[in-house]
Order: C-alpha cells, then sequence, then structure tokens
C-alpha cells in the first residue's frame, strides 16, 4: 500500500525500525491518555451531557444550556473556579487578546518572562506598533528572556522587586523560537517563586498546544488563568472554531465583559449550532493528541536517524505536540513542508509556497491539509524563511496518516538532497 502512494520500501523500513524504538515513549503517551479520557468521560457523567446541550441559540443566546454545560466541563477538567468557552474567539491569539485587554488597564505593567510572545501578539503588545495596541492605550510591557531554557530567576526577582507587575504572561510553547517548550514543574516552580514576592500579580499562562500532554493542566500548579485554542488540542479536530479562558471567578467575569459587553459577560453569545462539535471535539480530544504526539515522536527518532537536529528527542519528556526539525537549509524546510501537504486528506495537490501572513515579520511556508481552517490538532507543517530554519511538525487526527506524512515529507526531502548533491 505504501508503494501505491508513492513511498519506496528502504524508507518504508527506516520508518518501521524506528517506530520499534519508540515503543516505550508510545506507551507512556497512552497512559497518560487514559488518565484524560477519564478526566473527560467523569466531567461529561457529572454535568449530565444529554441530547439537548446539542440545541443551538441564536440572536442574544440567553439560557444556552448546551454553552452552560460545556463551560462547567472546561472548569472541572482544569480544575479552575470558572470557564469562558465560546465559538466567539476566533483563535488562540484573539483569546489572548480579550484577556489580556480584560486584565490590563492604562498604566498598568505587563511581564513576559518567557521571552517575547508568540508573532500574532507583537501588534496586541505594542511591540510592533499598532493604533489599537496595549501600548496604545498606556498599557506598559516588559519581557526577559529564558536562560538555559529556563526562567530567569534572578532578574525575576530583581524586576517585580522594583516595579509594580499587574499581569505575568508565561508562553509554554515555544512558538516560532529556538527554545524549548516550558513544562509544568518549571511553571510550578516559577509561580510559587513569584507569589512569595507578590502575591497579586496576576500569573496568565498560554497554554496553546499544550492541553492533555500531560496530566495535569496549569490551574493545578498555580496559575490564575489560562489560554487556549479549540483549534489545537481540545478540538480534537471537531470543533470548527472557538476557544477558552478558564480561571479565577473574578478573572473569567473580567474576560466575559471584555468579550461581549460590561453587565451581561458569559449570560450571552449564542452557540449557532456548535455545542455538539465543540463537547466531541473534547470527548475526543485524547486521543487526538495521542496520535500527534506519537507522530512527532515518531518523526524526532527519524529524522534524527537522518543526521538531522531535532527538539524535543524522540525520547525526551514532551510538553506540547510540537516538534521541530532544524534543516539549516531553506529548500530542505519547503520541501518537507510541501511532503506534509502532500500527504494530507485535503488540498493534497496543492504546492505549498513561501508567502506573506497577517501578524507574522518573515514569510511562512505551510502546510495545512486540513478539514478545518488552520488547524493544528490536524497533520500540518510550518516555519518561518529564517535562519535556522526550523519546521514546526505537529497534529494528526490518527496516527496512520501521520506516519504516512513522515514517510511522504521525508522522501521529498532525500529527493531534494540527492538533487543538492548533483
Amino acid at each position: 500500500m505504501y508503494e501505491e502512494l508513492g513511498i519506496n520500501k528502504s524508507l518504508v523500513d527506516l520508518v518501521n525500525n524506528c517506530e520499534n524504538a519508540c515503543s516505550k515513549q508510545f506507551k507512556l503517551v497512552d497512559e497518560i491518555c487514559t488518565i484524560n479520557s477519564m478526566k473527560v468521560l467523569n466531567s461529561f457523567h457529572k454535568n449530565r451531557v444529554n441530547e439537548s446541550c446539542f440545541n443551538e441559540t441564536t440572536g442574544y443566546g440567553y439560557n444556552d444550556l448546551g454553552r452552560e454545560t460545556i463551560e462547567k466541563i472546561f472548569k472541572d477538567i482544569f480544575k479552575a473556579e470558572d470557564a469562558l468557552v465560546r465559538g466567539q474567539f476566533i483563535s488562540g491569539s484573539h483569546a489572548l487578546t480579550v484577556c489580556l485587554f480584560a486584565l490590563l488597564r492604562p498604566n498598568d505593567l505587563l511581564l513576559s518572562i518567557s521571552g517575547k510572545p508568540y508573532d500574532t501578539l507583537d501588534e496586541v503588545i505594542g511591540i510592533k506598533e499598532n493604533p489599537s495596541s496595549l501600548k496604545s492605550y498606556g498599557v506598559k510591557y516588559h519581557e526577559i528572556d529564558l536562560i538555559n531554557d529556563d526562567f530567569d530567576y534572578e532578574k525575576i526577582k530583581e524586576f517585580i522587586s522594583k516595579n509594580k507587575v499587574k499581569v505575568i504572561e508565561i508562553q509554554r510553547s515555544k512558538g516560532y523560537s529556538t527554545r524549548k517548550s516550558i513544562s509544568l514543574d518549571k511553571v510550578e516552580k516559577i509561580i510559587s517563586f513569584i507569589k512569595q514576592i507578590d502575591n497579586d500579580i496576576i500569573i496568565m499562562i498560554d497554554n496553546c498546544y499544550c492541553e492533555f500532554v500531560s496530566d495535569k493542566e496549569p490551574i493545578e500548579v498555580g496559575a490564575d488563568i489560562v489560554v487556549g485554542s479549540l483549534i489545537k488540542n481540545l478540538g480534537g479536530g471537531i470543533a470548527p472554531n472557538g476557544a477558552y479562558i478558564v480561571g479565577r471567578k473574578d478573572l473569567i467575569n473580567l474576560c466575559a465583559e471584555r468579550l461581549t459587553l460590561p453587565g451581561e459577560g458569559k449570560e450571552v453569545g449564542p452557540s449557532l449550532g456548535i455545542n455538539k462539535q465543540i463537547l466531541q471535539g473534547i470527548y475526543l480530544a485524547p486521543n487526538a493528541i495521542t496520535a500527534s504526539l506519537k507522530t512527532t515522536i515518531l518523526a524526532s527518532k527519524v529524522l534524527e536517524e537522518l543526521g538531522y537536529e531535532v527538539e524535543p528527542r524522540y525520547n525526551s519528556e514532551r510538553v506540547d505536540i510540537v516538534q521541530n526539525i532544524i534543516f539549516k537549509d531553506p529548500n530542505k524546510l519547503i520541501e518537507f513542508t510541501r511532503g506534509i501537504q502532500e500527504a494530507s486528506a485535503i488540498d493534497s495537490g496543492a504546492v505549498v509556497e513561501a508567502w506573506d501572513m497577517p501578524g507574522y515579520s518573515d514569510k511562512v511556508v505551510m502546510a495545512s491539509g486540513s478539514f478545518i481552517q488552520g488547524s493544528s490538532i490536524e497533520l500540518s507543517c510550518d516555519g518561518p524563511l529564517r535562519e535556522p530554519y526550523i519546521a514546526y511538525l505537529q497534529g494528526s487526527l490518527t496516527y496512520d496518516y501521520g506516519k504516512f506524512g513522515i514517510m511522504k515529507s521525508v522522501q521529498k526531502l532525500l529527493k531534494e538532497v540527492e538533487k543538492s548533491d548533483r
């Protein structure tokens, strides 16, 4: 069957050998999947999910049973006081924006302690000038880089001891950087450290790509508020759009009133028929994330065997669903990405090209033959055309599709290597 799909036997043998070498890591991922599946099912039972939860509301969206049940489920899963889960969020970046504008006021200070946030927040914060940014409203911003892939405790202590910080933002996943993603152990340690210095600081976590990768979530280690997307992990490849914010009840109320309007907050917001898809998405999420993790683990092993630098390595701790492959060559990055597109169910005939994308300073090459536009829990690969030319691979709703995607992309890569060696 692989040969019918254009994969040569030697590559199939290489991938199968690597797959056998990953069996221990696959077992660990399966164990976490079981824990998170039971967590979801328990919450479905506790909150009595039933067919009436699938009904839609329009207009104002008053008394939307399904929407309210979904938010109770997310509250339970995250061990939070409250949750805001809405299709009105168009992306994780939008939810982060709503959260930041809800929590910060003129002259407040926002501190990022994981370096510069993801590119799409540059104009939100005001790192890149925009008349609608936080900066334009008088919100101040400072960032402290990680040091050796951990928090710079000395600089953080010095800064928050001398400045009144309102919100500290931590982005767990690496984004388009070369750093490692941040584990919950490190998050727990730094939150405890910060709270001992100033317990009033709000700790906000950008949790995109990280949900259900471990058996705990950031609220359980002391975070005040957590944000993520439904077209990534927790949508399970089913939710058509949306995002979530979970955390302290008072902070969720502020976010709800920023998303809708003061005085109405969570009481409004029509579901427009997506409640069933969101419920199905969170129900299937543990298994979708498991398939994604197995795909990235296998990719890490295969590409390492071929001599490429990868992060994380196949047998390292997984913090998110993202796999870095460092090519140090723009053509190899492009060809690998094209292979992922060719392996996709949707738009497999499309030829990936680098192009200018809204919110990014460099041209981006992106493969996403997905049922939901931009869905990162489906097999996808992207990267900015800048040194060291890293492919960021993530997703795959099933492991078999992910395995084939790796074969296809590696075969494209090997052909590019042959061409450059001539």
